[in-house]
C-alpha cells in the first residue's frame, strides 16, 4: 500500500480508512475488526458492525460486537485489511476458542507461578502481583 502525496502522520492519516475494513489492537490485548466510520483529532474511534477476534495458536474466533467506540489512548495499532489477502488461521466456533483462550491462560498463569516457585528457592523474591488474562495472552499474540 502506497503512501498518499503528501502523507498525514499520527491520527489524520486515518481519514483515508474511512468506510473501510479495519482492525484495531487495544492496549488490553483484544483485537477489534469493523468499518471506520468516525474519527477525531485524539484518534477515538466509531467502529460499525464490530467484531472482536481472539487468537489462540493457529485459530481464531470472532464474538459480534456491533457498534463501537474506542477511546484513542487504548489504542495501540489500526490498520486497514486487505480482504483478497487469504487468511491462514482456522476459524473455530465461539465457544470452543473461548475454551481455548482459558486453557492457554491457564497454562501461562501454571508456567509463571512454576517459575515463581524456582526463584523463591533460590532467593529470589517476587512481591505480590495481580496477573490479568490479558496481560498473559500478550506475551505470545504474534
Amino acid at each position: 500500500m502506497e503512501l498518499p502525496d503528501p502523507y498525514l502522520p499520527g491520527a489524520v492519516s486515518l481519514l483515508d480508512s474511512l468506510g473501510k475494513k479495519v482492525i484495531v489492537q487495544l492496549r488490553d490485548g483484544r483485537t477489534l475488526i469493523g468499518i471506520l466510520s468516525s474519527i477525531d483529532q485524539f484518534a477515538n474511534l466509531v467502529l460499525d458492525e464490530t467484531t472482536e477476534r481472539i487468537y489462540v495458536d493457529k485459530c481464531y474466533g470472532d464474538i459480534p460486537r456491533g457498534v463501537f467506540l474506542i477511546r484513542g489512548e487504548n489504542v495501540v495499532l489500526t490498520g486497514e485489511i486487505d480482504e483478497s489477502r487469504k487468511v491462514e488461521l482456522k476459524e473455530v466456533d465461539v465457544t470452543e476458542i473461548l475454551c481455548m483462550q482459558q486453557e492457554k491462560i491457564e497454562e501461562k498463569k501454571a508456567e509463571f507461578e512454576r517459575r515463581a516457585k524456582i526463584l523463591a528457592e533460590k532467593g529470589h523474591l517476587i512481591g505480590e502481583q495481580q496477573i490479568r488474562g490479558s496481560e498473559l495472552m500478550l506475551e505470545d499474540t504474534y
